[in-house]
């Protein structure tokens, strides 16, 4: 039996429908992801599948037991305990057999128990053991550190961090919690890349279910193998991931294409037919074709020629109305003409970027440069050099200092050593992530007037609607707009720059995959160079030639020049090739560690690695040994639970060193 199913379901705000007609179903183990523009119905869906909104038609069957958990794309989290507390919560029935076995054990110490309390202990132990008792602690801090939290937070109370923090903090508990189906919308909002592919790598291992909601492209491509698209033309499934969707997609619109064009060909050819006959000899014939042609055009208006030529007339008929006159020749061959080649894209952005001038070949150097605020040195960048028609991504952790770089550039922030030096004849267009450069108070309208005065209030609407913008939106102040509509203003604007140099601070923030996808085919086609900072890794693969990564361990700047692919590829060799070194040292035993540099840091950390190296070591031998008695408990039940314990300290002790050596290695 499936997971969850789902017929018929419609969902309506008094008389406008958010979706109907969608029937589903997620079996066991499935991938899932739900794609589709802003505002067709996404989150409504989960929610209702969450069991946490009722549909207003249709019905909703959960297999008998199903656990699910819900991440919405907000937490409401509130609670005065800690965020280590609420990891806690999925392990109380373990906090409770291990109170269990620590009164036994007390039960045990006394000269007079009895051996009915020996095989409790053993029973309890064993189960204890069985279901994680001994490591469920080192899981908690596993989940907490993949998702970006550092130790100085885990005892923070959750009323006291931000949302995307507690929405990060309820994920972690659901992870934690292991449902039998995982329903994430937009699991991804607030993690940095780091976070983002230490979930990719978690769910990619997951033994349940997922459904997801996603404008991460990427990460869609690593987790998911179905797609479920939703649009206002309905609901279709795909198998695969979302690059094989992409395909597949084009192949039906195009299969769709070549129905409509072929059977529109058809209708005309009837049409034809009717005319030259409709006054001759032929004419009762002509007449009853053009009865039959003027129900057919009518039903194809109203339903769709896939959905006609699909199903039987009987089962149709009742949805068309029969009682219309039948039409004349003229009209006839008039509404066939004026049919819509159907398909599911949805309104999209008409974007268009390009310079008003060329620029020089150089763009930017720059020299011994320093980046941060005074009494806060953010990281250092070697002297880099861009050049004209390069893409270059920016990427690292949050807070590491990516839209300073971008501000130092534009000498809103200066330097706190060395310098910037910009290109000849260079013309810049900055896209800010906060989207500071809009005026709360002005209108779209007006906003469009401060790049563009010479344009006719005529001119600025119909331009306002090329970005989806459309009747009245124009005169809404920004003040009202979501973060998507602001994004989509914000590109408006810098379309009508002509800039030859754009610097893209997450320019993909808010905006739906359908203009996702837009946008990186216009900058794909930009006959200039740009500087983006982005987490999106689909569009960051798609167009960049060079990756700047901010290390912020070592406060520097790495180039790498190639795609975000060949980044990847480059960082896994390093990884296997450290792994290797590290394993090739406990082999023999002995560290051999490179010739020291001069400088005395640096004989520090040389020093503290081949301490580490030898810990390290040292406790993975402590815990084999110890994960041997284990497996071969002792008859005293107290040694045992020693032993439970040891175990977890060593793991603990290994996981730190583990990631110290990691820090520093580098």
């Amino acid at each position: 039996m499936a997971l969850i199913t789902a017929t018929g379901l419609r969902k309506s705000f008094g008389s406008a429908d958010i979706f109907t007609n969608i029937t589903l179903s997620i079996p066991h183990r499935a991938r899932v992801a739900i794609v589709g523009p802003n505002g067709i119905g996404k989150t409504t869906l989960l929610r209702i599948l969450a069991g946490e909104d009722t549909p207003s038609a249709g019905q909703v069957s959960q297999a008998r037991g199903l656990r699910i958990g819900y991440l919405p794309q907000e937490a409401g989290l509130n609670a005065t305990h800690s965020l280590w507390e609420e990891c806690l919560l999925p392990f109380e029935e373990l906090r409770t057999q291990e109170e269990a076995l620590a009164s036994l054990e007390a039960a045990m110490s006394s000269q007079d128990h009895d051996d009915q309390i020996l095989a409790r202990y053993g029973a309890l132990q064993a189960e204890f053991e069985h279901h994680g008792g001994y490591t469920y602690l080192t899981r908690i801090q596993q989940v907490l550190s993949g998702l970006g939290f550092s130790p100085d937070e885990y005892h923070y109370p959750l009323q006291h961090l931000s949302g995307g923090q507690r929405t990060r903090a309820l994920l972690a508990r659901l992870l934690l919690t292991a449902p039998d189906l995982l329903i994430l919308d937009e699991p991804t909002n607030h993690l940095d890349i780091q976070a983002v592919e230490w979930l990719e790598n978690y769910l990619s291992q997951w033994d349940g279910a997922t459904l997801i909601v996603s404008h991460d492209r990427y990460f869609l491509d690593k987790v998911v193998n179905m797609i479920w698209e939703m649009s206002r033309a309905g609901f279709e499934v795909y198998h695969g991931t979302y690059t094989g969707y992409l395909e597949q997609r084009e192949q039906r619109w195009e299969r769709r294409r070549l129905v409509f064009e072929g059977e529109q060909e058809r209708m005309l050819r009837e049409v034809d037919f009717i005319k030259r006959n409709i006054s001759g000899q032929g004419v009762s014939q002509a007449k009853g074709r053009l009865r039959r042609l003027s129900r057919y055009i009518q039903a194809v208006e109203k339903l769709g020629i896939e959905a006609v030529k699909s199903r039987a007339w009987g089962e149709i008929s009742g949805e068309v109305d029969s009682s219309t006159s039948m039409m004349s020749p003229d009209e006839a061959e008039r509404r066939v003409r004026g049919l819509h080649e159907p398909s599911n894209r949805p309104p999209h952005l008409h974007l268009k970027l390009k310079p008003d001038q060329r620029s020089g070949e150089i763009i930017l150097r720059t020299h011994d440069l320093l980046v941060g605020y005074p009494g806060n040195p953010l990281f250092q960048a070697p002297d880099i050099e861009l050049r004209r028609l390069e893409c270059a991504a920016l990427i690292g952790p949050n807070g590491a200092g990516k839209t300073t770089f971008l501000k130092t550039i534009l000498a809103q922030v200066p330097p706190l050593a060395g310098d910037v030096a910009l290109g000849a004849s260079l013309d810049i267009g900055y896209f800010a992530q906060a989207h500071e450069g809009l005026k709360p108070e002005n209108t779209l309208v007006q906003e469009i007037e401060s790049v563009a005065p010479k344009m006719l209030l005529a001119e600025i609407r119909h331009y306002l609607a090329r970005f989806i913008f459309s009747g009245e939106d124009a005169f809404k102040p920004v003040s009202v707009l979501s973060g998507g509509e602001r994004g989509r203003l914000a590109l408006a604007k810098l379309a009508l720059s002509g800039a030859n140099l754009l610097l893209l601070d997450e320019p993909t923030n808010h905006l739906d995959i359908p203009s996702q996808e837009i946008l990186q085919d216009v900058l794909a086609q930009y006959e200039g160079t740009i500087l983006l900072v982005s987490h999106d890794r689909y569009l960051i693969d798609a167009l960049a030639t060079q990756i700047w990564e901010i290390d912020e361990t070592n406060e520097t700047l790495r180039v790498f020049s190639g795609t975000y692919s060949q980044y990847r590829a480059q960082q896994e060799l390093e990884r296997l090739a450290q792994k290797a070194t590290l394993d090739e040292r406990k082999e023999r035993g002995n560290v051999h560690l490179a010739k020291p540099r001069s400088t005395s840091a640096e004989r520090k950390r040389l020093a503290r690695l081949q301490e580490l190296e030898t810990l390290i070591a040292q406790r993975e031998e402590e815990l084999q040994l110890v994960s041997r008695k284990l497996e071969n408990p002792p008859a005293d039940p107290g040694k045992v639970h020693k032993l439970g314990n040891e175990y977890v300290r060593l793991q603990e002790e290994l996981d730190k060193l583990m990631n110290e050596w990691a820090q520093i290695s580098e």
